[in-house]
């Protein structure tokens, strides 16, 4: 080739190298494609509750009564709203919402082990890197706004929770606000710059992207190179909108005061994570069109003071995640975004009497919720036996929760796959899950 036909080459380049580049590769586009059967949910929004909340203190009543002392609820508990849903008293705004949560009380995992379970949770896996959930989700939905990614993780602690795995790395996780950082100051790495001018940082990306297309065509079909190129196009897009969903300057005082935006209750196991500004941000971002947004609390992992922190932990969250459920209903957005509430497992409660305020781990037994997304409102699916140790009725495994999850967004868990090195690699893994028909709308 000339100098001069490679000059222009690269002036002409525009916006077309990405797109060639992607173009060889199957699903590795942010096009959203039609789900395969009928949608309830467009969109969700997982509140992460990491570290294991106790599930006997907010949503599974058990009462420590009758001759025989057992491990109970220490928390006073009402039956609220039309449904009679028991919700602690821990959890005041969230109980205003009782008519509208599906509580499953039989959930399950394989292992109470912190990092196992957790990766279980989002991956499906507890051992092996796989795709996480949020992932699979912007793989098969695609997204609804190409300025932004399909799937944006709030205050997250690991990359494997995000993580694209044997995807393309287009569909992982924008990561916002990482181990701790201050959320106020979090934002997305490398889309903000007045160095240059919008027009010659295209020029600038352009010639980047047309010795990464020359690269790519001596690597042949290699779709970890193809996302990366698709996730700088990405990148260079998302300058237009992502700086503005983050600046919170515009929202009302009444607002900030009902998300209780830069309020944190530091008290034993519960850190300060800006939760409020959390729940603010994934409903904007929500709005915009993002596929997948997490958010995390990741202070639940209290074996000492257990009454102290339960206090804090539910203190901290309540206002800000009753507040999102209201503005999704009143901006008409919860009928088809699925909001999901729990952590990697749960925690058993506590024997009166014992001098002891100490709880440990419980995965065989434990709590989520869900509200929206073509789920039943004011619905208590499965039960527990009578100190909450056990399932008895409905168990719903992490397989089946994922299962669940993307029927109502209209994914077929057994055929939303992808092979890598000779193994066919999907969310509910070789087992398979259950789509949990008992709490479909």
């Amino acid at each position: 080739m000339s100098a001069l036909s490679r000059r222009q080459m690269l002036h002409t380049a525009s916006c077309g190298f990405g797109y060639l580049a992607m173009s060889g590769i199957a699903g590795a586009s942010l096009d959203a494609r039609p789900p395969r059967a009928r949608a309830r949910a467009q969109r969700v929004i997982f509140l992460n509750m990491a570290g294991g909340p106790a599930q006997l203190d907010t949503f599974d009543y058990k009462p420590q009564i009758g001759k025989q002392p057992h491990a109970g609820s220490i928390a006073h508990f009402k039956k609220r709203g039309n449904s009679g849903l028991w919700v602690s008293d821990l959890l005041p705004n969230i109980a205003r919402h009782a008519d509208k949560l599906c509580v499953i009380k039989s959930m399950t995992a394989d292992t109470s082990i912190h990092a196992q379970s957790m990766l279980q949770l989002h991956t499906g896996d507890r051992l092996r890197p796989c795709p996480s959930l949020g992932a699979w989700v912007a793989y098969g939905l695609g997204t609804e706004n190409q300025n932004l990614p399909g799937f944006i993780s709030f205050n997250t602690a690991k990359p494997s929770e995000y993580a694209a795995a044997q995807l393309p790395s287009l569909f992982g996780g924008t990561p916002i606000g990482v181990n701790g950082e201050d959320m106020s100051k979090a934002t997305i790495s490398n889309i903000r710059g007045d160095h240059l001018p919008l027009n010659v940082k295209r020029r600038q990306l352009d010639l980047i992207q047309a010795m990464n297309h020359e690269h790519a065509g001596l690597r042949g079909d290699d779709a970890q190179l193809e996302g990366d190129i698709q996730t700088m196009e990405l990148g260079f897009r998302m300058q237009a909108q992502a700086p503005d969903l983050l600046d919170l300057s515009q929202e009302s005082k009444a607002t900030l005061e009902r998300y209780a935006v830069g309020k944190n209750y530091a008290l034993g196991t519960c850190k300060g994570s800006d939760f409020g500004r959390q729940c603010l941000l994934a409903r904007r971002f929500c709005e915009a069109g993002v596929r997948f947004i997490e958010i995390t609390h990741g202070s639940w992992d209290q074996h000492t003071d257990h009454r102290r922190d339960l206090t804090a932990n539910c203190a901290t969250t309540d206002a800000p995640i009753a507040a999102l459920l209201d503005d999704l209903d009143a901006r008409g957005l919860l009928e088809d975004t699925l909001v999901v509430w729990g952590g990697e497992f749960g925690r058993p409660g506590l024997e009166p009497g014992k001098d002891k305020d100490q709880t440990g781990h419980q995965h065989r037994a434990f709590t989520f919720w869900m509200a929206g997304g073509g789920v039943k409102a004011g619905h208590a699916h499965g039960e527990t036996n009578h100190d909450g140790s056990t399932v008895v009725d409905g168990a719903v495994h992490f397989r089946d929760l994922h299962a669940t999850i993307l029927h109502l967004l209209g994914l077929d868990h057994e055929n939303l796959a992808v092979v890598s090195g000779g193994r066919r690699i999907r969310l509910t893994g070789l087992q398979g899950g259950k789509v949990a028909q008992g709490i479909l709308a």
